[in-house]
């Protein structure tokens, strides 16, 4: 990666040399690259049918994605002609930014082709997700016309042929031994009964068909709801059943006693693959590991001074089940919970011109995390824009169990899912329309997450966490991050059982048992993802101390944010160069801007 921050940086200088004969030169090679992306993109919306539907390209919005072993082959067989056409274009007489579009194309077909050796396919459901909670795809699409709901309905028709193809992954799974852990596993037999209802309109899926538009006739509204209904009935109901008699009777007592990612089929460089991919640094686990185990200590002594400041008589570990157990942290009544997430956003969203000077033209929005998996799934989620803007970004709430969610996160939460977190950064990125579409519409979770951990802090710069507790909020959470970087190296590499984990996060986090039973289940089910919060995190902390030391008084936090985003989501070493080359820009126009002010002065 060093050679294209290099040639960013080279290009940049010599900008204003280039020779008109060197355009010309170069014109071919940028137009055989974009033809790629372009050509590249659209074959990735042809497989990924759901994905091209969630970002507002309707064309295949009647299919789901082919998952069969040929299609596999297919799209490896694709990705390699993808690299060879990549190979042939010159890069030598690329510009800077079309270099940096080349290389970053280039590293995901080879991260594709890599990841297919793994063999995940063959886990195609965990507890978080999979084909038995296929009905939230329905109320995140858009659905307006009636050629929308068609579609929707002949996309459920096909759920048959969907689930005998996850079905045949999951049995090739079991023949190869690549199976989830049993105890994860367990859980999802409840979430398929939820498929399995009586009569029609009691289906997860015929939710979207309950809220029709107004200005249909009713004859049309009728027709719809009869079709659903059908279909439901025939297709949907049946296909579900099947899937839980296989599921109860064959998979779960095939699954695996072991947690860790190590245990699986070339288990080790399995996970070592993750920590490289997740963080997009060539740390080891065993590194990443210590990182986690600094950061629990130095948070903890945070937390012991603010557990002083509030002159509590006792320990940090009876401070912790002080915050657990007290009323006075928690709502009865889960609307109570809702409205304090929306009143809290709307109290944040005017400050947020303290933090940047280029805000997205896209809103938000807070949306209840449905009943179905709330039980099973974390505190909240952000789920992004459509891309052709008919659809806002929203920031997903779980109410389920409001004796679970204390009041002191809600601030911290808040500005890590919407704004200046998430929403903020995906939504800007989506916005970069000289970006090519790979760009715009995907990223690196560790710039992505590491953002929104950043985020958190960025709450002291516009007056949050302005009561100690709500401080303390803000500690547990970077707190559940640093213990990530410890139980998730720790499970999946270091042999832990999943009650040590358990045990390891009790003693350094306020958060209440259910969630963090959750949350490590989640990172039995989803290996090397939680690392990238906070190697993220940690990095963009730097390079703005870095910024702050190098610049001083002049240094502007709303124009380092701005550069800072101004690429979307990158590679941790592409980001640090992007930030080498600002600074050193600063100082340029910080001494160009002094020069005119002396020139002005009389003689």
């Amino acid at each position: 990666m060093h050679w294209v921050c290099l040639a960013l940086r080279t290009g940049l200088m010599l900008a204003s040399f280039e020779a008109l004969t060197d355009v010309v030169v170069r014109d071919p090679a940028v137009a055989q690259l974009n033809l790629l992306f372009d050509d590249a993109w659209d074959q990735d919306m042809r497989e990924s049918p759901v994905r091209a539907s969630m970002l507002g390209d309707r064309r295949f919005n009647r299919e789901w994605s082919d998952s069969g072993e040929a299609a596999r082959e297919r799209r490896r067989v694709a990705y390699n002609k993808v690299l060879k056409r990549l190979s042939a274009i010159d890069r030598e007489v690329l510009p800077a930014e079309e270099l940096v579009n080349y290389q970053l194309f280039g590293d995901t077909y080879r991260d594709r082709l890599e990841a297919m050796e793994y063999r995940t396919d063959l886990i195609p459901i965990s507890q978080r997700g999979g084909i038995q909670t296929l009905d939230e795809t329905g109320n995140r699409l858009r659905m307006e016309s009636v050629q929308d709901y068609e579609d929707w309905l002949a996309r459920l028709a096909k759920i048959d042929a969907l689930m005998n193809q996850t079905i045949e992954r999951m049995q090739e799974g079991v023949r190869r031994r690549m199976v989830p852990p049993k105890i994860t596993m367990s859980r999802v037999p409840g979430q398929i009964e939820k498929q399995i209802v009586a009569t029609p309109d009691q289906s997860l899926f015929y939710k979207p068909f309950q809220r029709l538009p107004s200005n249909w006739s009713e004859d049309e509204r009728e027709r719809i709801r009869s079709e659903a209904k059908s279909v439901i009935v025939q297709v949907v109901v049946p296909a579900y059943r099947r899937l839980y008699d296989y599921f109860t009777e064959e998979y779960l007592p095939a699954c695996a006693d072991e947690i860790g990612a190590s245990s699986l089929p070339n288990g080790k460089a399995f996970y070592e693959y993750l920590v490289r991919r997740f963080t997009t640094t060539t740390m080891t686990p065993d590194e990443v590991h210590e990182i986690g185990l600094a950061e629990v200590a130095r948070i903890r002594a945070e937390m012991k001074q603010v557990m002083e400041e509030v002159k509590f008589a006792g320990t940090l570990t009876e401070f912790f089940t002080f915050l657990r157990e007290d009323s006075q942290f928690y709502f009865d009544d889960p609307m109570e919970l809702l409205r304090e997430y929306q009143a809290v956003s709307k109290q944040i969203d005017p400050k947020i011109v303290k933090l940047v000077t280029k805000l997205p033209r896209m809103p938000y929005g807070i949306k209840v995390i449905p009943d179905a998996v709330a039980p099973d799934t974390t505190t909240a989620y952000y789920s992004r824009p459509a891309a052709d803007g008919s659809r806002p970004g929203y920031y997903w709430v779980n109410l389920y169990e409001p004796r679970s969610r204390p009041k002191f996160e809600v601030e911290v939460l808040t500005v890590h899912e919407a704004v200046p977190g998430h929403h903020l950064q995906i939504a800007l990125q989506q916005e970069l329309e000289a970006l090519p579409n790979f760009r715009r519409y995907s990223g690196y979770t560790v710039f992505t997450e590491g953002w929104g951990l950043y985020s958190e802090r960025l709450g002291y710069d516009i007056g949050l966490y302005e009561d100690p507790y709500s401080k303390f909020g803000q500690l547990s959470y970077d707190m559940w991050r640093a213990v990530r970087l410890v139980v998730d190296t720790g499970m999946h590499y270091k042999g832990w059982s999943r009650d040590q984990a358990i045990e390891f996060f009790v003693d350094n986090a306020p958060k209440s048992r259910l969630d963090i039973v959750n949350e490590i289940d989640r990172y039995i089910s989803w290996p090397g993802q939680a690392l990238a919060y906070k190697v993220g995190q940690l990095t963009i902390s730097s390079l703005r101390e870095k910024a702050t030391k190098a610049l001083g008084a002049d240094f502007d936090l709303r124009r380092f944010h701005d550069r800072l985003l101004s690429q979307g989501a990158i590679p941790l070493s592409l980001l640090e160069e992007l930030i080498a080359d600002w600074i050193e820009s600063e100082r340029g126009r910080l001494a160009e801007e002094a020069s005119l002010v002396l020139s002005d002065q009389p003689l």
